[in-house]
């Protein structure tokens, strides 16, 4: 079967749904579109070892190679459109609209568009404002983690504190400003949560919880950020912000088709864009229904689903252009993350977030034991064991505890 199939993201997930696609045995033509100028990298450095000037100091063209993806050569005929974002796709006509006026038709079509930082509409300067989503982000900020530099951190999830970590680390003043209770509350719980937080304490990072940015002041004429006010009033010095407050998906380019955009693009278990033939997604632009725990479809901003996603949408792809027989099993993956944080590594197995209740499995609560001896924490929603999150547990005893995650009966 010859034809065309076009990958819009550059990204990880752009970069496995190619790979997956010559996997399955399609050898038409493939193009991968992507907004940014870089071929695919890995993200997870940019808030520690690109940050802090471990790896790739000397800018962005440094930084890039040392974090740059392997290409497979299986992919080597690909064509890659990068530093062109799509601006618009007809679903109907299969016709794509690139931002430098071009257009491409396809055959099948990868939605891997990916995510960008939410920035909060914080009235005040813009100069001093920063987010961290890519190579550019990460060498930009770097540049400004200098010794005695006040940084504000809004947002105390895990980008939030890893940059944190790296920022204190650097000899920066670090002040984080979190609307929940504790940080990282979101995914671990207010126990964990406050682990983590006197961890980031006993380090000299500042918290400020339960409060959200107001308003940002500047020097005068220069409009450089100088300090912040708090919904309370309070107000904190801060030579530079550091916003850290979630992600939205890259969907504006498919508003014209009908599809439900609202987080991002709705998938069946098959990855399959609402039921339509030849359009899948990959990466965490996707929701898709995980019946490990439900029915319900889900966005999953995690490291492991570009590839799990990509591998499944890949195959729905190739059964939908002829190239192979459809696949009918249950497409159950096991998400995962970790999160490395000065000298301590969180990894998480399975969807702790959707629990309803916690256990500790080892370990304790109480500082500085938890993260002397390792703490496990078992989440479950109803009777189902959803999730564990490991703090400091030795990489050498993680299976057994992905073990008992993955063992978990589904609903019924």
């Amino acid at each position: 079967m010859t034809g065309h199939i076009v990958v819009v993201g550059g990204g990880l997930a752009g970069l496995r749904a190619a790979e997956q696609l010559r996997a399955t045995g399609w050898v038409g033509a493939v193009t991968v579109v992507g907004a940014e100028e870089h071929l695919p990298y890995n993200r997870p450095p940019l808030s520690k070892e690109v940050l802090a000037g471990k790896a790739g100091a000397g800018g962005v063209a440094a930084a890039h190679a040392a974090t740059a993806l392997r290409r497979r050569k299986s992919i080597e005929d690909v064509n890659w459109r990068l530093g062109t974002p799509v601006v618009d796709v007809s679903l109907n006509a299969r016709r794509l609209t690139l931002a430098d006026g071009g257009r491409l038709a396809f055959d099948g079509l990868v939605v891997a568009s990916g995510l960008r930082p939410r920035r909060p509409a914080i009235p005040g300067p813009e100069f001093g404002r920063y987010a961290l989503r890519t190579v550019d982000d990460a060498v930009a900020l770097r540049q400004r983690l200098v010794p005695g530099a006040q940084v504000m951190i809004v947002g105390g999830g895990f980008v939030g504190c890893e940059v944190a970590a790296t920022a204190r680390r650097a000899g920066c003043e670090v002040t984080v400003v979190e609307p929940c209770a504790e940080p990282m509350e979101r995914a671990l719980g207010p126990e964990l949560g406050r682990v983590m937080r006197r961890h980031h304490q006993a380090q000299g990072v500042r918290f400020i919880t339960g409060r959200i940015v107001a308003e940002l002041l500047s020097d005068g004429p220069c409009e450089r950020v100088t300090a912040a006010v708090l919904d309370d009033g309070t107000t904190v010095r801060a030579d530079l912000v550091v916003e850290s407050i979630g992600s939205q998906p890259n969907v504006e380019w498919l508003e014209r088709n009908g599809l439900d955009l609202s987080d991002g693009v709705v998938c069946d278990n098959r990855m399959r864009v609402e039921g339509r033939p030849g359009v899948v997604a990959a990466g965490d632009v996707a929701r898709f229904p995980n019946p490990r725990y439900d029915d319900e479809p889900r966005r999953v901003e995690h490291w492991c689903v570009p590839g799990d996603t990509a591998r499944r949408a890949a195959a729905t792809l190739a059964a939908d252009l002829g190239v192979r027989p459809p696949d009918d099993s249950v497409f159950a993956p096991l998400p995962s993350f970790w999160s490395d944080q000065y000298d301590v590594r969180v990894q998480s197995y399975g969807a702790p977030g959707l629990g309803d209740r916690c256990e500790l499995l080892d370990g304790g609560l109480d500082h500085p034991r938890a993260l002397k001896d390792g703490v496990a924490m078992a989440y479950y929603r109803d009777h189902q064991m959803v999730g564990v999150v490991l703090i400091g547990i030795p990489l050498a005893e993680h299976r057994r505890y992905h073990e008992l995650v993955t063992a978990a009966p589904a609903p019924v």
